[in-house]
């Protein structure tokens, strides 16, 4: 596995030292010969994503340019179709969208106007979190620049394809980060997601017509992935894991950080080399979440080897998920942090099935008692059922969100659940 350099780096502007501006991007290469992938054939574009293995940067990990080929060819109705670039970045632990935001925005624009050339979709619309104020207006003065430019808009690039680019605000729900939910609030309605099947968004989905759906990052890194070759993007990472990631890394460390680098790298290593270490010295590391707060923890052990990436992070019961890695030292009550979580997902439930909204409560109110060592041995039982009942049951994922974090807890510290009864049973 091929070890990152900065001159493989595609955010050269991560940490936001130079202008966001376009002149700035230029000089950094964004929009350099663009039209020249706007005069290819579509189809060829989606063959290289494809070949590249780039997976969705937003959770699920699905392979972009597989999910770019769902998009019909031709409308035998003339319905138009849609990209729309999910910008709703509301898991807790998660931020890497927003340094793209608000440092590279014309990476993503780009990134924007490319794959909807390539799916022939005729418009972008650039959901962005609601609390995303100022990002939304360093993108918006981007869109500005880029339209000003010519680069997009009728004859974008003076290519001959016309691509419009919007951004639309959200007004800071949680459940708009899902894709059919974010669809729904876009067109006006309550962010609640759609059933599906029979519709997928590739088939129906924005106002009813052909949409794709893709996180920021997975966008953004598309040029690149066309200027430097597929064959460079997969010298990163293993096989199926392919190419860069933006690691976001908090909690318990010395340096707090966002950072780009290869996929497949250690656990450790990742924590040492970029984050200055765990606080207190490796040993003193008791818990990390590895891909944002809805994927369950692991525990020192598991750590000391995990690679990060999709699949060596399934085979150890968790996953990359938003690659969110929350590391908690041996200060951390883990049982607390996890109740936090459960009054997070029960807040942001949406209500629209039964299991979602009344089991987020259950488990809520079940963990608040083990935070204090109030509730019976029986109940650990109890609540593992109720995330059973819940995950695989709702229509859309907070649902497992909600239970997984629970799971990972019992799964690997169960005995301290349990033990904390204990003590406040011995104190009673």
């Amino acid at each position: 596995m091929q070890q990152l350099q900065d001159k493989d780096k595609i955010f050269t502007n991560l940490y936001g030292y130079q202008s966001a501006d376009l002149a700035s991007a230029r000089k950094r290469g964004v929009w350099d010969n663009t039209k020249a992938f706007l005069l290819v054939d579509q189809d060829s574009i989606i063959n290289k994503v494809k070949d590249s293995g780039l997976r969705g940067r937003g959770g699920a990990g699905f392979s972009a340019g597989m999910k770019w080929s769902f998009m019909p060819k031709s409308s035998p109705d003339g319905r138009p179709s849609y990209l729309v670039v999910n910008a709703d970045e509301s898991e807790p632990g998660t931020c890497k969208d927003r340094d793209i935001l608000r440092n590279e925005p014309h990476k993503l624009l780009e990134g924007c106007l490319i794959a909807a050339y390539a799916m022939r979709a005729s418009a972008v619309y650039i959901y962005i979190r609601g609390e995303f104020y100022r990002e939304a207006e360093v993108l918006q003065k981007a869109i500005e620049e880029a339209y000003a430019a010519g680069f997009i808009g009728k004859n974008a690039c003076k290519s001959g394809y016309d691509c419009e680019i919007y951004l639309h605000r959200g007004a800071g729900a949680y459940i708009c980060g899902e894709e059919t939910a974010l669809l729904n609030s876009i067109e006006g309605r309550k962010g609640m997601p759609r059933q599906k099947p029979p519709a997928f968004p590739a088939a129906v989905g924005l106002w009813g017509c052909p949409t794709t759906v893709n996180n920021v990052e997975t966008i953004a890194v598309v040029p690149d992935i066309l200027r430097r070759g597929p064959d460079w993007f997969k010298s990163f990472g293993r096989p199926n894991n392919s190419g860069t990631k933006v690691f976001c890394i908090s909690g318990h460390v010395n340096k707090p950080c966002n950072v780009e680098e290869s996929m497949s790298i250690p656990l450790k290593e990742l924590i040492e080399k970029h984050a200055g270490g765990v606080r207190g010295g490796w040993d003193n590391l008791l818990a990390v979440i590895p891909g944002g707060s809805s994927v369950p923890m692991l525990p020192k052990n598991i750590c000391d080897t995990v690679l990060m990436d999709f699949d060596a992070l399934r085979e150890v019961g968790s996953g990359l998920g938003t690659a969110g890695v929350i590391v908690m030292d041996k200060s951390c009550d883990l049982i607390a942090a996890i109740a936090r979580l459960s009054h997070f997902y029960m807040h942001e439930s949406c209500g629209q099935c039964t299991p979602c909204r009344e089991g987020t409560g259950w488990m809520y109110r079940i963990m608040k008692r083990l935070v204090k060592g109030d509730a019976h041995p029986g109940e650990i039982d109890e609540l593992l059922n109720i995330t059973k009942q819940v995950e695989g049951h709702t229509i859309c994922a907070l649902g497992d969100a909600a239970a997984w974090p629970i799971q990972g807890l019992m799964r690997h510290f169960r005995a301290d659940v349990e033990k904390r009864m204990m003590k406040n049973k011995n104190e009673g």
